[in-house]
């Protein structure tokens, strides 16, 4: 069916021509510049127009829906106090308004800025809760007395608003990233997970787009974009969108930090009981990654625009994390199996060459009771046996100490054979480190086995400790498994 000459795109003229005669019909004079803004990869055609004496966005958007509802919603949220762009102008007929101009900065661009290294400074800290701040104001106060009749495409994150973000990840992610599942199993396990999470209280509204790029900073003050394809919904949706917006890489302490000030400090405490939110917020960051990640998808295999694909390692990353510590009541076989899959993948880890830096997970064990798992299911890594090393253990004076007492120290580091055993150790470690840095894998598990646990296996992981943090600035997280055991008891 041919599209009706309103449906067809418009040449870039037109745009420039339709904002400057709303621009002059609003303002009274004519822009005397207009300058073109980068998208966010919708269809809408943004622009900031300037005449002396002020400044405008002018925008078009194709779909008349979508339109209505931001414009709709702004009104009310500007209504209720809410930091919102002001709504100069809008002809519903053509697609054309005119809003407030917010300025330049978001809270991505903010963070990148400020930001030197893999943890946030105070000021981004200070940026982020200020934000988190008026998310409950959104989801509480404010859509309390929203008309969500103006919702679009959607009234509520509904069993139909999520089987819609399951399968635009399964189409538009796993499908074109070539990662293999089952379907049958996958759709049984998209149904057990849409059913969860419709228990959580979905009385609120979601604002569905809550992440650092849509969030405006004004003089250091929050101000608010792009919520019109808010519905109703559950609170966690909304935080875990903020908290694992792929590339603005928020690490897992501050995550922690800003989940206890959201249910504490921002105000929804009272509204919520903590254990309840707790139970469905992992199941709910899962799913914006999996929602995100179809965008990604889209846009980056399906449509070519291969800067969409370097979110791709941050959100594979987020899922690592999630795969090893996510509370999750419920099993979904299929779904995690997809999830390792996907964490596995050295192609869609190096998208965009980012550099996520290293985890070296390193520990020391006892043979007698077996060798450490690897939890995060990567099935890689190593296992010494330094059990034909010189065993301190032996000797009287050193059998109540570790290898961590300076005795049983100097004790191995007189023994060429323990030197001898290091040096072929790291050789091989650094060829792996080097080769994971460059592949952006993140994760490596080394462990050292002895016949207690106590002495050679605790010194060579202690010594190994050292050299990837000297060497690589590795992140490691070092464990004695059987001294930890000792001091439980």
């Amino acid at each position: 069916m041919p599209l009706k000459n309103s449906e067809k795109e418009k040449p870039p003229q037109a745009f420039e021509i339709e904002l400057k005669k709303l621009f002059e019909k609003t303002f009274g004079s004519e822009p005397e510049t207009m300058d073109p803004l980068s998208g966010d990869g919708s269809a809408r055609r943004l622009f900031r127009l300037r005449s002396a004496s002020r400044t405008a966005i002018g925008a078009y958007g194709p779909d008349k829906l979508e339109n209505k509802a931001f414009i709709e919603f702004s009104k009310h949220f500007k209504k209720e106090g809410m930091p919102v762009p002001e709504i100069f102008a809008f002809e519903a007929g053509t697609g054309f308004y005119l809003e407030e101009d917010l300025g330049d900065t978001t809270l991505f661009q903010f963070m990148q800025r400020e930001r030197s290294g893999p943890e946030l400074p105070q000021q981004v800290v200070e940026a982020y809760k200020k934000t988190l701040n008026w998310l409950p104001k959104f989801q509480t106060l404010a859509g309390k007395t929203l008309d969500y009749s103006y919702c679009y495409p959607r009234g509520s994150f509904d069993r139909q608003s999520i089987m819609w973000d399951l399968s635009y990840f399964k189409y538009y992610f796993l499908r074109l990233a070539k990662i293999p599942f089952n379907e049958q199993k996958l759709e049984d396990d998209f149904n057990s997970l849409a059913s969860f999470l419709l228990e959580a209280d979905s009385a609120f509204f979601l604002y569905r787009d809550f992440q650092s790029r849509n969030v405006m900073l004004r003089q250091g003050e929050p101000w608010f974009i792009d919520y019109q394809g808010g519905r109703k919904g559950a609170l966690q949706y909304d935080l875990a969108s903020v908290l694992y917006d792929a590339k603005a890489d928020i690490r897992p302490r501050a995550r922690t930090e800003f989940i206890k000030y959201y249910l504490e400090a921002a105000g929804i405490e009272g509204k919520t009981d903590k254990a309840v939110f707790m139970r469905y917020f992992h199941a709910f960051a899962f799913i914006r990654i999996m929602q995100a990640m179809g965008a990604y998808g889209l846009r980056g295999f399906y449509e070519g625009k291969t800067q969409f694909l370097q979110s791709v390692p941050y959100a594979v990353r987020n899922i690592e994390w999630l795969l090893e510590n996510a509370e999750m009541p419920l099993k979904l076989p299929e779904l995690m199996q997809v999830f390792r899959r996907v964490c596995s993948s050295s192609r869609l880890r190096q998208f965009g060459k980012p550099s996520l830096g290293l985890t070296a997970r390193v520990t020391s064990f006892a043979y007698r009771n077996g060798v450490p798992s690897d939890e995060k299911g990567h099935g890689g890594g190593f296992v010494f046996d330094c059990r034909a090393l010189p065993n301190p253990g032996r000797l009287e004076q050193y059998a109540p100490l570790t290898g961590k007492d300076e005795a049983v120290i100097k004790f191995l580091e007189g023994e060429t054979a323990v030197s001898g055993f290091l040096a072929n150790v790291y050789g091989l470690l650094d060829a792996s480190v080097e080769n994971y840095l460059s592949r952006n894998f993140t994760d490596l598990m080394v462990s050292f086995g002895c016949t207690g646990g106590r002495h050679r296996s605790v010194y060579c992981a202690e010594a190994l400790a050292r050299h990837l943090r000297e060497k690589y600035k590795a992140t490691v997280q070092l464990a004695h498994r059987e001294l930890e055991a000792i001091k439980n008891q």
